[in-house]
């Protein structure tokens, strides 16, 4: 029988609504996208179903309270890889059986859904591999939402890198099924034309973050201190998004330029705030602090504030405390944008000058692959003068941003309500 796939009900009664994604992870730029889009769609549709395919469904369930399955259930056993004939046959005999079960679960897992949504975050990219939250698994849910007759939505999604031939074909693939896609940035949509992807009457709206609702914003007034707060945004580098081949060399040298850097700004008086993006980013705070107290010696701990952080809510809150920030995580900058705070980013992936070009701040964007202490103070001390005359261009930007992203939902549902 045919699924029904209009929402012509106002209040999506009756409607089963799914999300994909990266979510449930212990990347904050993913969550708080998830948050941001779950937002939008239980406001025009208070009363429809909502669930979420996502990499750790007991986790999202517990901060969302909203239904999960997993992307790729783990069956346990050995994961020990074997070589030679030993390794095929256990691929044929045990791989294979256990992977159609798998594609058995997804099928199930979409009978009666309406749409599938694929919100935001940089998914469109084989970096981390086929599997998992990469193309493969993207490819398989969208043919089987096809398959259900559910519509497929991509929305402000980012694209790139995508390095093998298997991983572009299977976004392509994906892409080719939807009923709705938009990129996050011109950077994307370009990306995915060189792929060989035509994306004729595609759109590009900004990233979805900046329509987190403003009631979510801690209070962004002045930390009141008598010395200034710089907030120095680290994080693992993620070498692969810029190379197939990623160096240490680079994140050694990215080390040791913010290290240098803060000492600049602990000799002029400023405090320092570390500011994460991930969980998994306390390793490079605790890397970074070490390497500080050996090039520095004793230094007043007080003047360098570096709290936990659990989730989005406590990210935004350090963010809020801050006069400045530097930070290398695409989304602590868009967060900075969104609290009106002058903002360098260090940029990591096209996305983030694309994101610097957006909001006129390219003058503001520093390659991680090529840092320099020297540029990095100069631009730190003009994005400090220039203060008071960028914060109403960002003000303006952010609005606008949100504006072009009410924009999108509308027409997102006033196309849904007329198939």
């Amino acid at each position: 029988m045919k699924v029904e796939t209009n929402l012509k009900e106002p209040n999506g009664k009756g409607r089963t609504i799914f999300f994909f994604g990266h979510f449930g992870s212990a990347n904050f730029g993913n969550e708080i996208t998830f948050q941001a889009a779950l937002y939008h769609f239980r406001q025009r549709l208070p009363e429809a179903n909502f669930a979420c395919i996502c990499t750790n469904p007991s986790a999202l369930a517990a901060t969302q309270k909203i239904e999960s399955v997993p992307i790729s259930r783990d069956f346990g056993g050995s994961s020990k890889r074997r070589a030679g004939f030993a390794g095929l046959l256990r691929k044929i005999f045990i791989g294979v059986p256990r992977e159609l079960l798998r594609w058995l679960e997804a099928f199930r897992a979409l009978r009666g859904v309406d749409m599938l949504i694929v919100p935001g975050t940089g998914l469109l990219t084989d970096a981390y591999g086929l599997q998992g939250w990469g193309p493969y698994s993207l490819f398989k849910w969208s043919l089987i939402a096809r398959m259900r007759r559910c519509k497929l939505l991509f929305i402000s999604v980012g694209a790139g890198p995508l390095y093998s031939a298997l991983g572009r074909g299977l976004v392509k693939s994906a892409l080719s099924m939807a009923d709705f896609r938009s990129y996050r940035d011109d950077t994307s949509i370009d990306y995915l034309k060189k792929c060989g992807f035509p994306t004729n009457g595609d759109k590009v709206y900004p990233d979805l973050v900046f329509s987190l609702p403003e009631a979510a914003m801690p209070n962004v007034e002045s930390t009141g201190k008598h010395r200034r707060v710089v907030g120095l945004g680290l994080m693992w580098y993620a070498g692969k998004y810029s190379t197939a081949e990623p160096r240490d060399a680079i994140y050694l040298h990215y080390l040791e330029t913010l290290v240098a850097f803060s000492i600049w700004l602990l000799e002029h008086d400023y405090d320092i705030r570390l500011l994460l993006g991930e969980s998994t980013d306390w390793t490079v705070l605790e890397e970074f602090k070490s390497l500080l107290k050996t090039r520095i010696g004793v230094y007043d701990e007080e003047r360098l504030i570096a709290q936990p952080t659990h989730s989005v809510e406590e990210l935004l809150s350090q963010i809020a405390a801050t006069d400045f920030v530097v930070a290398t995580r695409f989304h602590n900058v868009v967060l900075a944008l969104l609290l009106n705070r002058p903002v360098i980013a260090i940029s990591f992936h096209a996305k983030c000058d694309s994101l610097m070009r957006q909001m006129d701040l390219t003058k503001y964007c520093h390659d991680i692959n090529h840092m320099s202490t020297a540029a990095l103070i100069g631009q730190f001390l003009d994005l400090e003068q220039k203060a008071e005359q960028l914060k109403p261009v960002i003000r303006q930007k952010v609005e606008r941003s949100r504006k072009a992203l009410e924009e999108q939902y509308n027409l997102i549902f006033s196309q849904m309500s007329t198939n």
